[in-house]
Formats: structure tokens, C-alpha cells, sequence
């Protein structure tokens, strides 16, 4: 079976072209496809057998609400979609003054073990097609009632090691016959795979490259991110300035702060040193609370110090705004409480 959203225009007139429909049928397919219609027979003004075919050859990815939780504090939405396959994602909504962001899942689970990170934890099932992707910010517009105008491709999954489904999903969703996202409103976060970062670089798509850095050595990178044994941070910082001469684009670096691990002056100062006259930003998160990590977020006071090290040596930096907490917003402990049979 075909999937269709997963299809560029052209490739969806070539099929139909290809299989004796007239080449406008295509593009009333397209303007249903963009009205997020979830069956072929929605398809009102299309002759019964191109209904058929369609039918017969090709299917709608669609991403089925299984649990929603809302915010109490501040309106952050947080959803676990299903696909056919009964395989599960997270999603999360979050409203600002500038209007609705989405945080999307690329895979279904995570192969990188980042030590931290709660998604990993539930071990890897598959990546996500582009339609899968696009379905997850369909389903949570309509549900919503919203329109949604950033997009952040950080939930489950580490979206470069599902680099052409990725790709896709990027070109269709800032197409005007899709969700007509500009990249330059599009963030896509990666761990580090340098031979990746390279490609996307080549690309110029104009969109924020977020990098989980999360530490300033390689011996504390290492240990709590299996990555940096394959690419080291030298590796990385150097695929990420090739980044940023080739788009020109200012890179986003995340940092988790950890207590103890990762958040002394020592540290701020290393970092500093690392990121010296590169385009970037650093975004420090206090470190989420996942089960079975031991790590425990920074004291207020570190955070502060650590901003004010890195300014002193000219980096820009701030510290992440935490949204969502009461409903932990950040991806992968819904699933896995859905897994275990919890809320």
C-alpha cells in the first residue's frame, strides 16, 4: 500500500497520470490530502473509481488521540497518538504570545541511550514516515481548534538517525498544499550524528539546528551520551560551524543542567572556551526528574552562575522556561506509563 501524504505532488499526479486518471484528479486528491481528511470516500467531488483505486492502493496515515493531558498551570498540551500499527508517540502543544508551537516525534522510541532522557528507556520499535510526522500536528490542530505556526521536531526519537523520511516530512509540511510551515519556524534537534549534520548543512534549508550538547568534555559527554563514543564533541563542533557557514543560520545548543554532573564554574567556563566566536545560543534545562536516572535538576543559584559565566565570555544564554510540569511535558514518560498500564 501507498502512502499517499508521504507523496510530493508531483509523484501523487505521476501515480494517478500512471494508472489512467486525468492529471487535475491530482490535484483535487491534494486539496482533500491538505484538508486533513482521514478516508478516500471523504473525497466528495472524486469519480467512484479513482475512489476505488485509491482505495485499493493507498492508505491515509492518520494519528489517533489514545490520551491527552492539559496543563493546569499554563495550558500545555500533552498527547499520545497511535498509528495502524498500534505503535505510539508523544506529542506536546504549547501556546505562546506568538501563537501555537508543536513538539513532534520522529521515531517511535530512541536508539542514542542518552542516560537522561526517558524515551530512550522504552528502547526503539521503528522510524516515523513524513505522513506520520505531519499527522501528529493534524490531529492536534483540529482537536485544539488552532492553527499551529512552529514547529520542533524533539520528541521521541533522534530525527537525523530517520534522516529521509525526515527530509520529506520537511519539504511537505512547508509546502503551500500541506500545513505551509516556513522553515525558518521549524527547529529540528539532533544528539550529534556529524555525518548527518553535514547533509542537512548542504541542504540550506533555513531552519534552527538544536544540538543536545549537554556537556562540555568528552569524559562527561560520553557518559551520559553513548553518541560522543562514535563522534566527539570536536567532531561535532566542527560539523556544526560548517552548519552554520554554509545556512547561516545561528545554532541552538541545549544543555541539561545536572547537579554535580555538569553545572559547576569549571564547566560554564570549559563550555565557553569550546563555543568561543561560534553563531550560537545556548538553551539551559534544568535536568528533568525521569525514573531511574538519579540525576536531580540544578540548584537556582548554579543556573544563574552558569548564565552569567557563559555571558561574561560572550555567549548568549537563558535558561528554559519550564512548560507543562504538572502533566511532565517533556517526551517519553507518557508512553511509558501507558505501557506499564499507569495514567
Amino acid at each position: 500500500m501507498i502512502d499517499i501524504k508521504s507523496l510530493f505532488d508531483y509523484e501523487i499526479e505521476e501515480l494517478l497520470l500512471n494508472n489512467g486518471f486525468q492529471k487535475f484528479r491530482a490535484k483535487q486528491v491534494v486539496s482533500w490530502l491538505k484538508k486533513g481528511v482521514e478516508s478516500f470516500d471523504m473525497m466528495t467531488n472524486i469519480p467512484k473509481n479513482l475512489i476505488e483505486f485509491l482505495n485499493d492502493n493507498c492508505y491515509i496515515s492518520v494519528a489517533k488521540i489514545e490520551r491527552k493531558l492539559v496543563s493546569k498551570i499554563d495550558d500545555t498540551v500533552k498527547y499520545l497518538f497511535s498509528f495502524a500499527d498500534n505503535e505510539c508517540v508523544e506529542s506536546v502543544v504549547m501556546k505562546y504570545h506568538h501563537g501555537y508551537s508543536i513538539c513532534i516525534s520522529t521515531q517511535v522510541g530512541c536508539k542514542m541511550g542518552c542516560t537522561f532522557c526517558a524515551t530512550g528507556k522504552s528502547g526503539y520499535s521503528r522510524n516515523l514516515t513524513a505522513s506520520e510526522m505531519l499527522a501528529q500536528i493534524e490531529s492536534a490542530q483540529n482537536d485544539l481548534s488552532v492553527r499551529i505556526s512552529n514547529i520542533v521536531l524533539m520528541g521521541m526519537g533522534e530525527p537525523l538517525d530517520n534522516y529521509d523520511n525526515v527530509v520529506r516530512f520537511l519539504k511537505l509540511v512547508s509546502s503551500e498544499n500541506s500545513l505551509n510551515i516556513g522553515m525558518r519556524h521549524i527547529t529540528l534537534s539532533t544528539c550529534g550524528i556529524v555525518p548527518k549534520i553535514y547533509e542537512l548543512a548542504d541542504l540550506k534549508l533555513q531552519l534552527t539546528l538544536s544540538v543536545s550538547l549537554h556537556a562540555p568534555d568528552d569524559e562527561v559527554r560520553s557518559s551520559t551520551m553513548p553518541i560522543n563514543n562514535v563522534y566527539n564533541i570536536s567532531e561535532l563542533l566542527k560539523a556544526c560551524r560548517y552548519y552554520i557557514d554554509k545556512t547561516n543560520r545561528r545554532i541552538s545548543f541545549e544543555y541539561a543542567l545536572i547537579d554535580s554532573v555538569n553545572d559547576t564554574a569549571e564547566c560554564a567556563n570549559m563550555l565557553a572556551d569550546k563555543l568561543k566566536s561560534m553563531l550560537c545560543h545556548v538553551n539551559l534545562i534544568p535536568v528533568n526528574s525521569v525514573k531511574g536516572t538519579g540525576y536531580v535538576k540544578s540548584k537556582i543559584e548554579r543556573q544563574q552562575s552558569f548564565v552569567d559565566i557563559l555571558s561574561k565570555n560572550g555567549i548568549t544564554a537563558t535558561i528554559r522556561r519550564t512548560l507543562g510540569s504538572d502533566i511532565n511535558a517533556s517526551c517519553g514518560q507518557l508512553k511509558r506509563n501507558h505501557k506499564e498500564g499507569g495514567i
